[in-house]
């Protein structure tokens, strides 16, 4: 017998099952919103940077349907801008039923973050949780362009 032709495949049939579930396009940047940083033009050494993190988050696999679940953690010094906590919390509750890789997710989740309060950087850490003993820790960061 074939390697692939394990006598459970026979037996059980959920094991190719597929859940269903939404695309990126689902996901809701539009949700997010800032409020106005009102220290930014205060003279000082190294800006403030704001740490935000949650153990909550939730996506799901693209191939299985599966959920995946994950730390979260958003650093940022703002320019101008301040994420309103509400409004992230709406937009990374939007994740919940999106099928996405989660080196697609945290670049996804930088872009957005990035447009909605141009920061001075950003650096957005994902920690899954671990599926099969295996525990990935996935990026991306922003710094703005100097002038």
């Amino acid at each position: 017998m074939a390697s692939d032709q394990s006598p459970a495949r026979g037996e059980f049939q959920a094991l190719d099952k597929t859940l269903p579930f939404k695309g990126p396009e689902a996901i809701d940047a539009a949700c997010l919103e800032c409020f106005a940083y009102e220290y930014a033009d205060k003279p000082v050494g190294d800006p403030m940077e704001i740490v935000t993190d949650t153990d909550e988050f939730t996506s799901v696999c693209p191939y299985s349907g599966l959920p995946d679940f994950a730390h979260v953690k958003i650093a940022y010094k703002p320019l101008r801008h301040c994420i309103e906590l509400r409004s992230l919390k709406y937009y990374l509750l939007s994740y919940r039923d999106v099928g996405i890789w989660y080196e697609h997710l945290v670049n996804r989740m930088l872009d957005d973050l990035v447009r909605t309060c141009d920061p001075l950087s950003m650096t957005i850490t994902i920690t899954c949780n671990p599926r099969g003993g295996l525990r990935s820790v996935v990026t991306a960061s922003y710094a703005r362009p100097a002038d």
